[in-house]
């Protein structure tokens, strides 16, 4: 969801969310980056947090004045890097910026840290301060303040990955493939994913333009958005007629599993008939949570997915066992807003049980993130492998093609036509006459 701090509010108390979603998240597909993510500038050699480690730091949250500030670690000891640039500039800009009596050297160090990651070229590299990884973890667990949509970089150009169901963004318009052009008048190509989201995320109430322009159209359009609270049910069921489920499952966050685990009794004891999965405009989330559902659609001990580190071993995810579905006929509708863990349950689902994939081509995020913890409350979120589906495809940018490739144009949403749920309805009564 595009806001660094993606739309947050605060479901339980923030100690106890955290610690809950840092045990849970010893491994996830990022959200991309989404209304929800953080700053942006330059890291590239503050190694403070040694000094934290070993017990003589704390977390500092209150406003460093430069002049004041005492800085740790300042002499490299790697001689193969040379960084007494990053300090020749540090000390140039203490001694000369017009405004270094109000710069926080705090956030000079955040902002350096977000430099260094973004020198990566990998957008779903992330630092978060000790704020936004309270922020993070509360939209982790579904509920957060915003517009209520997950942002990437497509192309070099900010995009609109999914609208969350229900959403401000939705209600506003905002589709799947969107290309934000500019956000308050700004022009977003002169912002870092960072600086976007944080331009677009904000507090319930307050308002966003965003200029967009939508697949096909050649001009841009300006759209008003109003954020606000955003409480995420990410499993939707729905019996359809002639008995079908269909199971709308909008990411994958903490209650995903258990929300899907109850679909799947309410499934079995209607005796349903046929299954349609809907993971369209579904941005990801956690891994851990993808591999749970998979497990209740796929007999035990299939491959998931493959993950891929950069040494080039592979290790595989395979499905724990607690299958109560697979034998009934199924079908998953796909689109350009699927994405990360949705990616990974269609390949699977495709892969391991030949289910037919309807709609648009899938977003294509074929790489691993893993969230690790930091001195005084900050956080790091590093891409630490690429995935493959269980037959060895790498999606990453070319995404899963669907087999049977059904449009929905700004027509049929405006006029509540929905053609790709209408073929896979067609598709799986055919299948269980």
């Amino acid at each position: 969801m595009e806001e660094k701090n993606y739309n947050v509010n605060v479901p339980d108390g923030p100690e106890e969310l955290l610690k809950k979603n840092r045990q849970l998240f010893k491994r996830y597909l990022s959200f991309f980056v989404v209304i929800f993510l953080i700053a942006a500038s330059f890291y590239l050699g503050f190694n403070r947090g040694k000094s934290y480690s070993s017990g003589g730091g704390q977390a500092v949250n209150a406003t460093v004045s430069l002049n004041e500030a005492i800085l740790d670690n300042k002499t490299p000891s790697d001689k193969a890097v040379d960084f007494s640039l990053f300090w020749k500039v540090w000390d140039l800009v203490k001694e000369k910026h017009v405004d270094r009596d109000k710069l926080d050297a705090q956030a000079m160090v955040y902002g350096a840290i977000n430099g260094m990651l973004h020198a990566t070229g990998d957008p779903y590299s992330t630092f978060f301060s000790p704020k936004d990884t309270q922020s993070f973890s509360q939209q982790i667990g579904g509920s957060f303040e915003g517009i209520g949509a997950e942002l990437g970089v497509k192309d070099d150009v900010l995009t609109v990955i999914a609208p969350l169901d229900g959403s401000p963004s939705q209600k506003a318009g905002l589709m799947a493939g969107d290309k934000i052009i500019k956000i308050d008048g700004k022009i977003s190509t002169d912002l870092t994913i960072d600086q976007a989201v944080d331009m677009i995320r904000g507090k319930k109430g307050t308002t966003v333009v965003l200029t967009i322009l939508h697949p096909g159209d050649q001009e841009t359009k300006d759209i008003a958005i109003t954020r606000d609270q955003i409480e995420v049910k990410s499993v939707k069921l729905e019996f359809k007629d002639n008995n079908i489920a269909y199971v709308r499952i909008t990411q994958f966050s903490d209650n995903t599993a258990q929300e899907f685990s109850d679909a799947v009794d309410q499934i079995v004891a209607k005796n349903a008939k046929g299954i349609v999965i809907d993971v369209r405009n579904n941005p990801g989330g956690l891994l851990d949570k993808c591999v749970d559902m998979a497990s209740k659609m796929i007999p035990k001990g299939k491959v998931v997915v493959t993950e891929e580190d950069s040494a080039g071993n592979k290790q595989s995810l395979n499905t724990s066992g607690g299958d109560r579905l697979s034998s009934i006929p199924t079908v998953m509708l796909i689109n350009e807003g699927s994405a990360s863990a949705s990616e990974i349950l269609a390949g699977a689902l495709k892969d391991d049980q030949g289910v037919t994939l309807i709609g648009k081509k899938s977003f294509g995020k074929g790489s691993v993130q893993e969230l690790m913890d930091l001195p005084g409350g900050s956080s790091v979120k590093i891409t630490v492998a690429k995935w493959l589906t269980p037959n060895g495809d790498y999606i990453m940018e070319k995404g899963i093609s669907p087999d049977v490739e059904v449009d929905m144009t700004a027509d049929d949403y405006n006029n509540n036509r929905d053609p790709q749920l209408d073929k896979a309805m067609e598709i799986i009564n055919q299948r269980i006459k």
